[in-house]
């Protein structure tokens, strides 16, 4: 079984009592009778605290970073600090997948130390597209998406359960590919709709809709939608491209996939 807990969904920024992008993933563990392996994806603000109040960093497996934007991003230097002058510590450093050149734009929040070199807490690496990792349990794939900035969608398999993540991603047929045949897709619906002039590099809910029924996904969920957004009328136009009842990620939901 998957299961997905919503750390942070607000987009670009947060709301009140609302954390960033950040979602816990947990599945099967490495090995019988060991504890699930976790997989903390998205470190934006406000997503640390909220992550706490279920597993310390120390039964964090890994961490994916989709990519570099703050809102995706800034509780990851907490994090180190977190790591390195908490009370417990782990036995081997926090492997963190990211995009090319993820450490020194980190490095560069901790302007104090100029010599700061993370990687006593956090390993290093680099992700491209279509690559696939193996995290105790999970099988992860990295799908690159449209977006602004070189980005990583995340697709979770485990004993035949399934989900995805669109990380910030335009509507392109990267959608299609990391959420095939899914048991849940959780697509980002930045845009209510396309801004005039504006390159496609957020989805509205309509081409959320759109891409899981192409995909076949067999649950839509939205996210990153802006705190001020209707959350009622971005799920009537996704479902009405999907086919099906659409939900809205908000923190602590729990979504599940597959067996007990």
């Amino acid at each position: 079984m998957l299961r997905l807990t919503v750390l942070g969904s607000c987009g670009t920024y947060p709301g009140p009592g609302r954390a960033c992008s950040g979602y816990l993933l947990e599945g099967p563990p490495a090995r019988p009778g060991e504890r699930p392996t976790r997989v903390w994806i998205d470190t934006g603000s406000g997503t640390l605290a909220n992550l706490l109040r279920y597993a310390s960093l120390e039964e964090i497996d890994a961490v994916w970073l989709s990519h570099l934007h703050i809102d995706h991003c800034t509780d990851l230097p907490v994090a180190y600090f977190t790591l390195k002058y908490g009370p417990t510590r782990r036995a081997t450093p926090l492997t963190v997948f990211g995009p090319t050149g993820w450490q020194a734009h980190i490095e560069r929040f901790m302007t104090v130390d100029t010599s700061k070199d993370i990687t006593d807490m956090l390993a290093v690496h680099e992700l491209r597209d279509g690559e696939e990792l193996e995290v105790g349990g999970l099988g992860l794939t990295a799908v690159a998406t449209h977006h602004s900035v070189e980005t990583y969608a995340v697709r979770a398999d485990a004993g035949g359960a399934s989900l995805a993540y669109s990380a910030d991603a335009g509507p392109t047929g990267a959608l299609a590919r990391v959420a095939a045949g899914t048991g849940l897709f959780l697509c980002e619906a930045a845009w209510p709709e396309l801004p005039e002039g504006a390159e496609p590099i957020h989805c509205t809910p309509g081409e959320a809709g759109e891409w899981a029924a192409t995909a076949g996904a067999g649950r839509l969920v939205l996210t990153h939608l802006r705190p001020h957004a209707d959350q009622l009328d971005a799920a009537a136009k996704a479902e009405a491209a999907y086919g099906s009842a659409v939900g809205i990620a908000i923190e602590g939901n729990v979504y599940e996939v597959g067996g007990t």
